[in-house]
């Protein structure tokens, strides 16, 4: 039996048990479906509190997760019988606009670090939803709206302070330890607890032209379609997802269209207000729209406009896949699939690559599959019940876009095995990684995440 009671003697931050009233509250993460029971919860207070807990769990021999945003659709911020690491009071984001770099603790989300960083009207490359914690999106690539002017997230990650498997705390910059810098750089938690993150930051905001158009699921394929052709051509500052949906009961949805599948071609241009019209016509243009909702509106607007859609606490299963095109009988598939939404909460989403994250060389970081022109992410969400028909539903789609795969995005796996998180990187950045994962972890302690054993 582990005595916590040693832990907490040394930690400023709390220590959460199962014999704690909070516990069930505590140990809950955003994906409704995980439900896992760890053996102790420590709120960190500070980065000493994540090396003593480090140190605690290898001493033990307990499990250890970390858990910064816990927006993780596998639940990788927690775990059965160990101790999870709860960074979410680690709050600081200290922005300097004239160096335009931004350091942040691990607990911060996209929306604390927009408000911080739209002060000066700076940004780098967050989450479509707000809630998102930085530090895991950042870890595992980190997709966004800005990503075809500034790559993503991880592309602008400048140095961290890490907690490795022997409990030290070491700084990792380009001078300093570059190899764990470009390992950091998408090769998710595999390494160490990030303690601090530091950014480059751009001149994005504080207003932007964005928003979605809106669509009848009977134009949803001839749109999808032409959408497919001309967004990827697109000038590097516009940027937009392709999203089939059940209209909520909100504008800027069309009340006729409330309750029933639809296809939304959201956007965001970051260039001159002037030149918006004319950048985003060739995707404004498309079809018959029952609504045009583009416009200018705050960038921190934009950025949170998806929370309330997905909220904490229902049941989601996601599956995901880069690929190469969206041809006739893909197209087909998807709008068949939005005519039969198992659940009104779910939703798929397309976005377009390319621009700057497809002229970073490969070689640049641990993110992979950088030539890849589309994201499917199909998110079924519902809020009770059995899943087995929401799980099915998305198996069934994603077995029949699969075809078209070439790659996939590590942050949207689930618990797909070996060989998918093999498919996150590609063979020669997986090799590099499991060399690194020798050298700073050989006994696999940060193995709750999308796992790089030692081979």
């Amino acid at each position: 039996m582990v005595d916590f009671n040693l832990l907490q003697m040394q930690c400023r931050g709390r220590v959460i048990t199962p014999a704690d009233d909070d516990y069930d509250g505590a140990r809950q993460v955003w994906n409704g479906s995980i439900q896992k029971r760890p053996a102790a919860i420590l709120k960190c207070a500070g980065s000493a509190d994540i090396v003593l807990g480090v140190r605690f769990a290898a001493d033990q021999g307990l499990t250890l997760a970390v858990r910064a945003g816990g927006h993780n659709i596998a639940g990788l911020g927690t775990c059965d019988g160990g101790l999870v690491l709860d960074l979410r009071d680690l709050q600081r984001v200290r922005v300097d606009p004239v160096l335009k770099r931004a350091r942040v603790q691990p607990g911060v989300t996209w929306g604390v670090f927009d408000r911080e960083a739209q002060a000066y009207g700076l940004a780098t490359t967050g989450g479509v939803m707000s809630t998102t914690g930085v530090a895991g999106f950042t870890l595992g690539g980190g997709i966004g709206w800005l990503m075809r002017r500034y790559g993503v997230a991880s592309d602008n990650l400048r140095a961290a302070h890490l907690v490795t498997a022997d409990g030290e705390l070491v700084a990792v910059d380009g001078d300093s330890e570059p190899d764990l810098l470009w390992a950091l750089r998408g090769g998710g938690g595999n390494y160490g607890v990030a303690t601090s993150l530091e950014f480059e930051l751009h001149d994005v905001g504080p207003e932007v032209i964005a928003g979605p158009v809106i669509y009848p699921l009977d134009q949803a394929r001839d749109v999808l379609g032409e959408w497919s052709a001309v967004a990827p051509s697109l000038p590097d500052d516009a940027m937009s997802i392709a999203i089939l949906r059940t209209a909520p009961p909100d504008p800027p949805f069309p009340e006729h269209l409330w309750g029933h599948p639809v296809l939304s071609i959201s956007m965001m241009w970051l260039g001159s207000p002037d030149e918006a019209a004319s950048a985003l016509a060739p995707i404004r243009s498309l079809g018959r729209p029952a609504v045009d909702a583009v416009g200018p509106k705050p960038y921190v607007a934009q950025q949170s406009s998806q929370d309330r859609y997905w909220a904490p606490g229902a049941q989601n299963y996601w599956k995901a896949d880069y690929l190469t095109k969206l041809d006739d009988a893909a197209i087909a598939g998807l709008v068949d699939a939005a005519a039969h939404f198992t659940s009104p909460l779910s939703d798929i989403k397309l976005a377009t690559l390319g621009g700057a994250l497809a002229r970073t060389p490969e070689d640049f970081s641990a993110y992979g599959n950088r030539g890849a022109e589309i994201l499917l992410n199909i998110n079924t969400r519902w809020d009770e019940g059995d899943g087995d028909g929401h799980i099915g539903w998305t198996r069934a789609l994603w077995t029949e876009l699969h075809r078209l795969a070439s790659g996939v995005y590590v942050n949207f796996l689930g618990e797909e095995g070996a060989g998918r998180v093999l498919q996150a990187y590609g063979e020669e950045k997986y090799k590099r990684l499991v060399e690194l994962k020798r050298r700073w972890d050989p006994e696999n302690l940060f193995h709750v995440n999308q796992n790089i054993p030692p081979e």
